[in-house]
């Protein structure tokens, strides 16, 4: 793969970076790679396997290299939207193919209902918003709440709550209230409150993604080729479960990709996906609606 090209672009609130990986094929439409809050170092052995695209990764808004100008404390779907309009227009190199992982699957989905003449295909993988949940009104008071624990106690309990939360099974009870915190020690998490508030997840991501209603109306008029995706191993998970009805509100199939919510991970951040059999799986949903 050629050298990356790192670029600096100003936007409302917001100043990105991006990496733009010049690809040695044919192919001259981008690969844009956007989690988030994840940041262009998850995306790593992913871009790897596509080395014959130029593929484009970046740091959302307020995360790693993109810092917020606007002394916000928290960012919406619609401001990631923007960023990323304004990123692919940048580019210049007309409509681009997305994978979007979490949070940047959230974040595309309001791209494309918004601009989806700067956006050929798109793989939305495993896009955790409650509001098209069955059980969305307890979904939404399940993630107001790790947000307060995190405003209240810190990262730790804040993140505990977070994780017992994504690999719960099945929809949240009624009465899920009563149920003993997760402890952080169990997660390996500190149990002490640095005082710091400014996690990209829980503070600054975690109420604007989740509450976020799809634009089904306008995604389905779109230009865009839109697959929803869900890890094989996140079934029943809350966000595959999204995954599921976002699919459903399209009129679509649910794609079922290798491995778990982060299955393209190859060790980034510790965690060990299926990279290989995951980018095979991306590659013929991009390529399934060329002739």
């Amino acid at each position: 793969m050629a050298e990356t090209d790192t670029r600096t672009l100003g936007t409302v609130g917001a100043t990105l970076r991006y990496d733009v990986r010049p690809g040695t094929g044919a192919d001259e439409r981008p690969l844009l790679l956007i989690g988030s809050p994840m940041d262009a170092s998850g995306f790593t052995t992913l871009a790897a396997r596509f080395a014959d695209r130029t593929v484009v990764t970046y740091d959302p808004r307020g995360v790693s290299r993109s810092e917020r100008t606007d002394g916000a404390a928290e960012s919406l779907p619609e401001e990631h939207a923007d960023d990323l309009a304004r990123l692919i227009e940048a580019l210049g190199a007309g409509p681009v193919d997305v994978f979007a992982s979490s949070g940047g699957a959230v974040n595309a989905l309001a791209l494309v209902a918004r601009r989806g003449d700067l956006v050929h295909a798109l793989v939305a993988h495993e896009p955790p918003t409650a509001q098209v949940l069955p059980d969305r009104e307890v979904a939404l008071a399940v993630c107001a709440d790790v947000h307060a624990t995190y405003l209240r106690e810190g990262w730790g309990p804040g993140m505990a709550k977070f994780l017992a939360v994504t690999i719960r099974k099945g929809p949240f009870p009624a009465n899920w209230a009563e149920e003993p915190a997760p402890s952080p020690a169990a997660f390996g998490l500190p149990t002490e409150d640095d005082g710091s508030r400014g996690d990209p997840l829980l503070g600054q991501n975690l109420l604007g993604c989740t509450s976020y209603r799809p634009d089904f109306p306008a995604l389905r008029a779109a230009p865009t080729r839109i697959v929803v995706a869900a890890g094989k191993e996140s079934e029943d998970t809350f966000a595959a479960r999204a995954a599921a009805a976002v699919a459903e509100g399209l009129g679509a199939p649910l794609a079922v990709f290798p491995s778990h919510h982060g299955g393209f991970l190859g060790g980034e951040f510790g965690q060990q996906g299926a990279p290989a059999e995951f980018a095979e799986a991306l590659r013929a949903a991009l390529e399934g609606g060329r002739g």
